[in-house]
């Protein structure tokens, strides 16, 4: 099948985009974001009330996540994870929750807003998080069993690499669980070339069949993949545009042969 023809954008402006989008949630200065944030965008994406509860106010309030992946992601007690694009380190504290001391959970966002945030509300020893670009992770090969992401794949300008890096950093028979954003109809270059559109999630997402083919080209697995149908976007705008393109959340578990080398 032939793979759409990927939009081009400046890779500087868009992470200068990002930021600044980025920056109003950290601080809950939302006006006027495409995007629905926080506690009740949460609990309506499948994540549960105990389970907000035992987490951070303050990362639970900056939540701008796409879908509940952390089903799919099985997490057991011990296991090392890393969340790419972490924000304000919500789905880092609910990934420790369940990991345990005996296990990590590490967190990598270029929005030093969201860092400093996440930092602050971190409580305990087994959480860390670093500034980095989820296509050049600052870890060995084979550091993690379980890579999660939440609505953020769809920012970065070079998808392959970002599921390049993910295999990388997976130890063989390791997961990626992710929710993210995927249309039905490849986004134009007028639209992909608006970068508050992509900070919003919408104008850089790939067309699915793209999406899984980039997945599978990484030397990963797929194991599942559902929708989301509670996610909504927020403006008019956004809304219109999705309609447009078919936007849609897709939330997939997929796993690294055993035996797999790092590439």
């Amino acid at each position: 099948m032939t793979i759409s023809q990927r939009p081009a954008i400046d890779a500087d402006e868009l992470a200068r985009h990002i930021e600044q989008m980025y920056r109003e949630v950290a601080n809950e200065t939302v006006g006027d974001l495409h995007f629905h944030t926080g506690r009740g965008l949460a609990e309506a994406l499948g994540y549960s009330a105990d389970l907000l509860d035992r987490l951070p106010a303050g990362a639970v309030s900056s939540f701008a996540g796409v879908g509940y992946h952390l089903g799919l992601a099985h997490l057991v007690a011990g296991e090392r994870v890393l969340d790419l694009g972490s924000g304000s380190g919500m789905d880092v504290f609910a990934a420790a929750v369940t990991v345990g001391p005996q296990g990590s959970v590490a967190g990598v966002d270029i929005t030093p807003e969201q860092l400093t945030k996440a930092e602050r509300l971190r409580r305990d020893e087994h959480v860390t998080f670093r500034h980095a670009r989820i296509e050049e992770l600052p870890f060995d090969d084979a550091a993690f069993d379980v890579v999660i992401s939440n609505g953020v794949v769809n920012l970065s300008a070079d998808k392959p690499a970002v599921f390049a890096e993910a295999a990388r950093v997976l130890r063989p028979g390791g997961r990626l669980a992710l929710a993210d954003i995927v249309t039905q109809r490849a986004i134009v270059a007028r639209t992909a070339a608006q970068p508050d559109l992509w900070a919003a999630c919408i104008a850089g997402a790939s067309h699915g069949v793209d999406y899984l083919h980039d997945i599978a080209a990484a030397g990963l697995e797929l194991r599942r993949v559902r929708t989301n149908p509670a996610y909504q976007f927020a403006s008019e705008r956004a809304q219109r545009t999705s309609e447009k393109y078919g936007a849609h959340t897709i939330e997939l578990l997929a796993v690294k042969p055993a035996g797999e080398m790092s590439r």
